[in-house]
């Protein structure tokens, strides 16, 4: 389980805090990641489950995409309303060399070059689909430019994955701050002021702080009103039903080669590792639904 808390500094600016410790961690447990490939994933899920927790619409979904040219290649984060997540990766266990400060180098691992790509299903019959370049593959940075050039939305937004030598996570979270439009030129400032002397976020969320703690560290200036917290899980929506229209996608002879060969399938979910296994009754019956189509 993980933790986003809403709150408002000063009167004029939301922020959304997060604490995704668990949450990546049992990520990175599923998708056996290597450390930098945990430090992507981890932010990517990080700011999708922060961006679920803004959706209004009971139906609404959203889809993060971190599409660089490194050798991660993609990372996929899908979010619901309230902020549940599921996440996937394309390499798990790539591995860079770190920073010459000694960090973790996921613009490196991820690429600087490539796209980020924002989807929000609303429920309707097209999907709103916004996309922005990639300005240094670190993901907070990436979203943060995302915000302003395709939604005109300034936005601060800061993520962080802390592992231990072991590869354990030690803490991960993140947040997103957006002033409003009627944020006064003093609250504009001391925001400005704090954001240039801000600590790492990665650091705080391992120090078992409070959200109101953690707040007033990042923005001393600024008087911190909390105003919900709710729980976040890993979670994924994956079934045997929707495996089986993903094997009706293939085509006849495609199923029908399966059966003749293999005479069973196993499809594994990208997102959770979940295997579902389809015996020769099963893959005849959906031969025969093609077949029909």
């Amino acid at each position: 389980m993980g933790k986003i808390t809403l709150a408002l500094l000063g009167q004029h600016t939301r922020i959304y805090l997060a604490d995704t410790t668990d949450m990546v961690e049992e990520a990175r447990i599923i998708h056996d990641t290597s450390p930098v490939a945990t430090a992507a994933l981890g932010r990517t899920l990080t700011a999708a489950s922060i961006m679920g927790k803004m959706l209004k619409g009971e139906k609404d979904k959203l889809t993060l995409q971190i599409k660089g040219k490194g050798p991660i290649r993609s990372v996929v984060a899908v979010a619901w309303p309230g902020g549940d997540v599921k996440v996937t990766i394309s390499d798990p266990k790539v591995t860079v060399e770190d920073t010459p400060e000694g960090k973790l180098n996921v613009g490196e691992a991820v690429g600087k070059e490539g796209e980020l790509i924002l989807i929000r299903d609303y429920g309707l019959k097209e999907p709103y689909v916004g996309r922005s370049p990639l300005v240094s593959g670190e993901i907070a940075e990436d979203l943060a430019y995302y915000y302003a050039h395709s939604e005109q939305q300034p936005s601060v937004v800061a993520l962080g994955v802390l592992a231990e030598p072991q590869r354990k996570v030690a803490a991960a979270g993140g947040f997103i701050a957006q002033p409003l439009p009627t944020i006064t030129e003093n609250e504009l400032e001391a925001l400005e002021g704090d954001i240039a002397k801000m600590p790492g976020i990665s650091g705080l969320m391992g120090r078992d702080l409070t959200a109101r703690e953690i707040l007033e560290r990042l923005f001393p200036s600024l008087p911190v009103t909390i105003m919900e917290t709710g729980e976040v899980k890993l979670t994924c929506d994956c079934s045997k039903e929707k495996l089986s229209r993903a094997l009706l996608t293939i085509g006849e002879e495609d199923l029908r080669e399966i059966l003749e060969v293999d005479g069973q399938a196993e499809l594994h979910c990208h997102f959770c590792a979940k295997v579902y296994h389809f015996d020769e009754d099963e893959l005849r019956a959906l031969y025969e639904e093609s077949r029909r189509k």
